[in-house]
Order: structure tokens, then C-alpha cells, then sequence
């Protein structure tokens, strides 16, 4: 039997390579994605070991805003095997995720070992069909399968604008926005207006700052994150299987009914489909506020940014700012290549070509979780993929 985990779901990396030697499945990542996989395999009688580079499970999420509610419900945000805790009302906040991912190691008994950072995967040398990982500390693993769940949200990307270097004022990544306290009074310019950048703009409106735009580039399709106690969750659900024409009517039509017409304060409604953006990878805004900034004034939509000029902002449509601040929302790059990319395993833009059961047709026993974000939600998402690797690992060694 494995040694049991601490209280916090970690056991000493320094012990690691003395339990090799049955050979686990490994499970990179220790957030939600990698956890669900882990206790999966572990109800199924398969050993997974997960290693995760910081020193506690769920450290993304300990990062993230505080204002932060997941835009899913507690109910179809569990992972398999327990139930997220009624008191942490429909829309479970970011501290209690972090609980319930604590409470989710616990529960599970998951053999989890902290600071451990695995640097590149490979077929094991010997032909056998088993996978060796290289980690920090100069460690080689030996594993039969492997499954990579080390977050969608991995390393921040601020675009390389024309003139950044040359920024007079404060840049920062959303990864680096905590709460509005730091820019009461000052003026703020949020780039980007996916879900982040929405709701650290409305934060911000809300919180003090003195003046708080949001550049777009594409305008969104915002929707409400619940109608008359329906959750748009909800919708995801019963759609995704659906014709992608079928939604976009219906979603442009529910658009008119739910969601003002905000072209007079700069954001249009968005000339394709609800669904059809789905499909390139363009998660709709779930609103949490946004709107009734825009109403009022308190946000202003602006063009994207174009380039830096020193003290100044150059947006797309050449019009210039001067503000104290730039959040850039930019999202994130996965930053797979030098685990997986000579496995040819990724497509052009860095992701995985497969998820969950499937593999690479070139890396038979190697999986991916956590990489996709579709409209009925990643938790969900992540909780099926967990089950289904689970299951096919279970078969397959």
C-alpha cells in the first residue's frame, strides 16, 4: 500500500522514487482535472500517483481574484466521488473550491507528492510500452500510462505589443489581479473581454477606480448566468450535441430576449453565432456584472490595443489613453511543447489532439484532461474525462 498522504493531500517528494517501483499511473497536476483523474483510477484498483510543482493541491486556484465565483453550478461542478457541500450556496467561490479540493484529496486517501515538477515525457527506452518522465531534482519515473492535467490556465500571455518596453505606467497580467483595492481612484484600462476580463472590469468599476475601460477586440455574446433560476450551465448541457446552426438561432434569439443592446456604449452584438464561436474556442461571457457597468457608464468598451507610446496606449481605431493602469486579460498559453511536443501530440496551437479515453495515435497510454473549455462547463468536463481515462486505463494494463 502507498504511504498515506498528509492532512493537505501531500506526501514528501524526497520519498518518491522509493515507491516507483510497481509502476503507477502518473497524473501531472494537481488541480481539479488531476485530482478527478487520480481518484478514478484509484476506485477502479489502479495506483496513481499525482505530482504537482507546488507545495499544496489546487494552487491555481489559490491565485485566482478574490471576487471569483465559478460561473457553474455546485451541482454540475463536482468531481467524481463526492459532492461539493450545499453550504457553499449554487455559486461556489474560489476559497471553497479550494476546500473542496483539499477535502477531495482527504477524501480519497490520493497519493499526492508536492514540489515535483516533471520537465518532458518519453516512451520508456526498453520497448516495453511504458512511459518515463524527467522531473525536477534529477528524478526519472517509470509509469504504465500517464495522463497530463496541468491546467488550461498554465502561463499567463501578454501579447508583445509595439512599444510595451517603453510603458510608463503599470502593466500587470489578470493573473496578478487579486481585488480593486490597489486602483481605488485611479484609471484602468482591462484588456480583453472574455470572462476575466469582464468581471476584473465590473470589480473594478464596483470597487473604487476612477475611471475603468475594456478594450475588445471581437465583441462577445454575453449571456446571464442564470434566467428566472435557469442556469445557463443548463443550456450548455441540452445543446452541445445539437446542429451548430440550430444553437446560434437560438441563441441570438435568446439574446434579444435576456441581454440589452449595448451598441450605444460600444459593444455590438457579435455578427457570428453563439455556437459557431464555441467551436473556434470563444466561451461566451457569463455576466456578472459587466452589463450593468456598460449601462451606466461605469465601463467603457474601447478598441483593442494596438501598441505603447511611452506614457500612452494606441488603440486599433488610433485613438490614444493615458492610463495609470493596464490589466491585460489576455489568457493563457498551455505551454505543453517541452513535456509532450516531440511526441506529436499537439495540434498547431499548442493543445492536445485528444482528451480524455483517446489518445495520440503516436503515444497509446498518454491523456490529457483539462484542456478544453466547452459551453457545458470544464468541471463537468474534466469530471467525465476523469471517468472515462479511468475506465479505459483500468482495461487496457
Amino acid at each position: 500500500m502507498p504511504n498515506s498522504p498528509s492532512p493537505t493531500g501531500s506526501t514528501d517528494a524526497v520519498a518518491l522514487t522509493d515507491r516507483t517501483d510497481d509502476r503507477p499511473v502518473y497524473v501531472i497536476g494537481g488541480g481539479p482535472g488531476g485530482l478527478a483523474a487520480a481518484a478514478a483510477l484509484r476506485d477502479r484498483g489502479v495506483r496513481a500517483v499525482v505530482l504537482e510543482k507546488a507545495d499544496r493541491v489546487g494552487a491555481s486556484w489559490r491565485g485566482h481574484y478574490d471576487r471569483l465565483h465559478l460561473h457553474t453550478t455546485r451541482r454540475w461542478s463536482a468531481l467524481p466521488g463526492l459532492k461539493m457541500p450545499r453550504a457553499f450556496g449554487r455559486w461556489v467561490g474560489r476559497d471553497d473550491v479550494v476546500r473542496y479540493l483539499e477535502k477531495y484529496t482527504e477524501h480519497h486517501e490520493l497519493e499526492v507528492v508536492t514540489g515535483v515538477e516533471v520537465n518532458r515525457i518519453d516512451p520508456a527506452p526498453d520497448g516495453s510500452g511504458d512511459w518515463q518522465l524527467t522531473a525536477t531534482g534529477g528524478r526519472v519515473l517509470r509509469g504504465r500510462a500517464v495522463v497530463v492535467a496541468t491546467g488550461f490556465n498554465h502561463t499567463p500571455r501578454i501579447p508583445r505589443w509595439p512599444g510595451r518596453d517603453t510603458f510608463t505606467g503599470e502593466l500587470l497580467h489578470a493573473a496578478e489581479y487579486r481585488n480593486p483595492a490597489p486602483y481605488a481612484d485611479k484609471d484602468v484600462l482591462v484588456v480583453g473581454i472574455g470572462n476575466t476580463g469582464a468581471e476584473i472590469a465590473a470589480d473594478l468599476a464596483e470597487g473604487g477606480a476612477a475611471q475603468v475601460r475594456i478594450a475588445v477586440r471581437t465583441a462577445p455574446h454575453i449571456v446571464r448566468r442564470s434566467t428566472a433560476g435557469w442556469p445557463a450551465q443548463a443550456t450548455g448541457i441540452l445543446v452541445r450535441r445539437l446542429p451548430v446552426r440550430l444553437v446560434d438561432r437560438a441563441g441570438a434569439l435568446m439574446a434579444r430576449i435576456a441581454v440589452p443592446d449595448l451598441s450605444a456604449q460600444g459593444l455590438p452584438r457579435p455578427g457570428a453565432g453563439l455556437y459557431s464561436r464555441v467551436r473556434e474556442g470563444a466561451i461566451p461571457v457569463q455576466d456578472v456584472g459587466l452589463i450593468d457597468a456598460v449601462k451606466t457608464g461605469k465601463v467603457t468598451p474601447v478598441a483593442t490595443v494596438a501598441s505603447f507610446d511611452k506614457d500612452a496606449v494606441v488603440l486599433a481605431d488610433g485613438s490614444r489613453l493615458t492610463p495609470d493602469v493596464v490589466i491585460a486579460a489576455t489568457g493563457y498559453t498551455r505551454a505543453l511543447e517541452p513535456l509532450v511536443g516531440h511526441l506529436d501530440a499537439l495540434d498547431g496551437r499548442g493543445r492536445p489532439v485528444t482528451h480524455g479515453s483517446r489518445t495520440p495515435k503516436q503515444a497509446p497510454g498518454l491523456y490529457f484532461t483539462g484542456f478544453t473549455n466547452p459551453i457545458s462547463g470544464m468541471l463537468r468536463e474534466m469530471a467525465l474525462d476523469a471517468e472515462k481515462i479511468a475506465k479505459r486505463v483500468a482495461r487496457a494494463h
